[in-house]
């Protein structure tokens, strides 16, 4: 059997470089179509998102109260943008789905196992943590803020501004409830000990309030209403790491986990 010459390993090696660039030029258009669909079917309730995202707000402001707009085009653009954040939001799990098949067909089959899991789980969780921001810790947040107003003074909040600081808290409390799968990834990496980091836990929850005050309103209450989940989560990610690594080593080693358990 004639061996293949230089010219056709090359010519062999970009013509799998062009398809590979092909299939993900074809996953992002996807991906695109996806989110400008969604897009496009809720921009006529643009007005109606809005309304939902301000409900907790509208509903501690002082009676006769309300939202305003400073800029012209304010009123237009800024349900506008909002629909199209909420349409990124909603095809997310679409958008990962393409780049789970971009990506899956080069991993090993334990590998597999391991990262839909963490993809799935990290999914879930954004959504929760955008849902305990909206449903638990706006409406104390803006109590709050409602509540501490001087006498004579009307809490009237621009609705650009309001969207900024709602797109933060969102982002916030989506990338706290990530704390999980952060510690399983970095355990599966073997970038973090599961036994070390647990003695390192002070310092994870001196971190976490660190966080709470970059992150939330100057309130104690919200500080906290982040800061507690995230030590919460990142407990729940130190049990599935040791139990993720107990597993390794059973296969690994069946005889050293069991004299080790």
């Amino acid at each position: 059997m004639t061996e293949p010459s230089n010219g056709e390993s090359t010519s062999g090696a970009e013509g799998t470089f062009i398809s590979h660039l092909l299939e993900l030029r074809n996953r992002v258009l996807y991906a695109l179509i996806a989110i400008g669909v969604v897009f496009l079917a809720l921009v006529p309730f643009a007005n109606d998102v809005y309304a939902l995202l301000a409900k907790p707000l509208l509903g501690v402001l002082p009676q006769g109260a309300s939202m305003i707009a400073t800029e012209v085009a304010s009123p237009f653009l800024t349900p506008l943008r909002l629909t199209f954040a909420a349409a990124l939001v909603i095809a997310v799990p679409f958008v990962l789905y393409q780049a789970w098949a971009f990506v899956a067909p080069g991993l090993y089959r334990h590998e597999k196992r391991v990262a839909l899991p963490l993809l799935v789980s990290s999914i879930v969780l954004f959504y929760l943590g955008m849902a305990f921001a909206y449903f638990i810790v706006f409406p104390v947040a803006f109590g709050f803020f409602a509540g501490s107003a001087p006498e004579g003074v009307t809490m009237m909040t621009d609705i650009k501004a309001y969207l900024d600081f709602v797109f933060a808290m969102f982002f916030a409390f989506g990338l706290a409830f990530e704390v999980p799968v952060a510690v399983v990834i970095l355990a599966v990496m073997g970038v973090i000990d599961p036994e070390s980091l647990a003695q390192k836990r002070s310092y994870v929850v001196v971190g976490a309030f660190v966080a709470a005050a970059v992150l939330t309103p100057p309130d104690v209450l919200s500080q906290f209403l982040l800061a507690i989940p995230t030590i919460l989560l990142f407990e729940v990610g130190l049990f599935f790491a040791r139990r993720l690594r107990s597993l390794t080593a059973r296969r690994e080693d069946p005889e050293a986990a069991e004299s080790e358990s």
